[in-house]
């Protein structure tokens, strides 16, 4: 992992990523007054055909090492990760500001996608398995999610950018 620092003009020190990855292990959690000024939205980036982006919240969660978030395959975002996996997942802690760069790839091992239902659905989202085990299904979701089923995705990071919130202040970009 390369890190390079953002704010050493300032003689800042570099935010170290252990402290980034510490923190987002702790959780996330979206309900309101859990982060960020009130909560903490999942801000995901994807590309639209035309070159331009589209930036949608998701319902995003941190599990071993990753960015992981669902979406139905006709929704926008579903149709622009399946013409090109490249995306961006930005969130805000209190501690600090962080976008992820990388790569999605949608999760069809039944294990694997019966372990994220199981997370959400602790976290209060009560979905579960669809009949294929590919895929997510529930009474609701996030209108932008599109109609079920949903498939599950895990970003790979390729980069994350950092801003401190707190002092010392700082700013950091690792390449993975």
């Amino acid at each position: 992992m390369d890190t390079i620092n953002l704010a050493d003009r300032y003689e800042l020190p570099p935010i170290d990523w252990d402290s980034i990855r510490k923190r987002l292990d702790a959780g996330i959690e979206q309900a309101p007054g859990t982060g960020g000024l009130d909560r903490h939205t999942c801000w995901l980036t994807t590309i639209n055909p035309d070159g331009s982006p589209h930036v949608t919240a998701v319902g995003a969660l941190w599990v071993d090492g990753a960015f992981w978030f669902t979406t139905g395959a006709r929704s926008r975002k579903g149709r622009n990760l399946a013409r090109d996996p490249r995306c961006s997942m930005s969130v805000a802690t209190h501690e600090f500001d962080l976008v992820v760069d990388g790569t999605a790839t949608r999760i069809a091992d039944p294990a694997a996608v019966a372990d994220m239902a199981r997370r959400w659905a602790d976290g209060g989202w009560p979905c579960r398995i669809d009949d294929t085990g590919e895929a997510l299904t529930a009474e609701y979701s996030a209108p932008s999610a599109g109609p079920p089923p949903w498939h599950v995705y895990r970003l790979t990071a390729l980069t994350a950018t950092a801003l401190s919130t707190v002092e010392p202040g700082g700013a950091t970009r690792w390449r993975f």
